[in-house]
């Protein structure tokens, strides 16, 4: 029978130590988490429609519960990972139809979901200021 050294030099699978982080690289993770934030987010949706229907009182504390501080902070959170979200899987779509492989256009297109997430959050919470009642 044969000796086996289990301290053999073995090679090892490249992982984050080895490799430098690109900006596609923190795109695909940012995708991935702001995904999973949208779950979380949709909850607080369903309670906030789930209140409007339960009657003037509940939706009452649940407004004034996403009107505080805390509140606003995360449906800004919420609004910033729909919007970042959305512009990556339209960059994915963008992938799938075989286009976009370049090196600077896949940079360009990660610039631009980044700058594009930002821009139509404020947009959106904006006009959610001037039509505010």
């Amino acid at each position: 029978m044969s000796k086996v050294d289990p301290k053999a030099d073995r090679p090892l699978s490249p992982h984050l130590q080895i490799y430098k982080p690109a900006l596609t690289m923190v795109m695909s993770a940012f995708h991935r988490i702001t995904g999973a934030a949208l779950y979380f987010g949709t909850i607080l949706l369903a309670w906030w429609l789930m209140a409007a229907a339960a009657g003037p009182d509940y939706f009452e504390f649940t407004q004034e519960l996403f009107g505080s501080f805390i509140g606003r902070l995360v449906l800004l959170g919420y609004t910033w990972a729909l919007m970042h979200h959305l512009l990556g899987g339209i960059r994915h779509f963008i992938w799938d139809t075989g286009i976009g492989f370049e090196p600077a256009t896949r940079i360009w297109l990660a610039r631009a979901t980044i700058a594009g997430s930002v821009s139509l959050t404020l947009v959106i919470w904006l006009i959610g200021y001037a039509f505010r009642v």
